[in-house]
């Protein structure tokens, strides 16, 4: 098992411009928001842990000299972003956990729960979802076909009002097989608005291929907090004292 913790954003609505400090950096209950990531990922060897830095990544990678890294010089989403990491992983045919770095709420049980559906499933990759109970956020939803079989995950700036209504959404937590990821990830194409390459357009890419694809339902969806804000910020700080107590 190895990682890819993406950790290259820059948290504009952190004040980022102001600050200098990337995102990951900003502290929650005393501790680096990436720290969290690191901690509840023990399991994992350090070695086997890449992180993928972009905005001010000098600071990230003073801060944890043990890891490997990778650089993404300019922001060209999240698929570019696991592709500037592809070199760490070549010749490995195991399974990758590609996480977010901002996510600190998340458990280790959740995901060792996670691993485990993916090894027993022979799934090329499998998104960690959860199903939102109150509003919907503007999040990709999990999109299922009449057997429930999972056929991919749509943006919501780009579901039709039917999709919009889904309740399964996409956490931003994936394990993939290695192999099939930069396979696939060869394949896909910048959006033709913004230029970018999305990782949510991989799993599509891998069903038309004949590759199983599938979603683990998160129960808790709080777990799945990132951090945008300082709103978010302060709503994952209570959590983290509420779960000290």
């Amino acid at each position: 098992m190895k990682a890819l913790i993406l950790a290259g954003g820059k948290g504009k609505r952190l004040g980022s411009d102001i600050t200098h400090i990337p995102k990951v950096m900003r502290k929650a209950n005393g501790k680096p928001l990436i720290q969290y990531v690191l901690d509840y990922t023990d399991h994992i060897k350090v070695s086997d842990k890449v992180i993928l830095v972009g905005y001010e990544k000098q600071v990230v990678m003073d801060a944890f000299p043990q890891y490997p890294f990778a650089v993404q010089a300019e922001q060209k989403g999240t698929g570019h972003a696991v592709m500037c990491a592809a070199d760490h992983f070549k010749g490995y045919e195991g399974n990758i956990l590609v996480i977010n770095g901002d996510m600190p709420l998340l458990r280790k049980e959740s995901v060792l729960a996670l691993e485990k559906a993916h090894a027993e499933s022979g799934n090329a990759c499998t998104i960690l979802s959860f199903v939102i109970k109150g509003d919907i956020p503007p999040f990709g939803h999990i999109t299922r076909d009449e057997k429930g079989n999972v056929t991919g995950i749509v943006e919501h700036k780009d579901a039709t009002d039917e999709q919009k209504q889904i309740r399964e959404l996409n956490g931003g937590i994936y394990m993939f097989d290695s192999v099939s990821l930069f396979d696939t990830l060869s394949r896909i194409t910048p959006s033709p608005v913004t230029g970018e390459y999305y990782l949510t357009d991989v799993p599509k890419l891998m069903i038309k291929s004949g590759l199983k694809v599938d979603a683990f339902i998160l129960e808790d969806e709080k777990e799945l907090a990132g951090v945008n804000t300082e709103e978010d910020l302060e709503e994952v700080e209570r959590i983290l004292k509420t779960r000290n107590e």
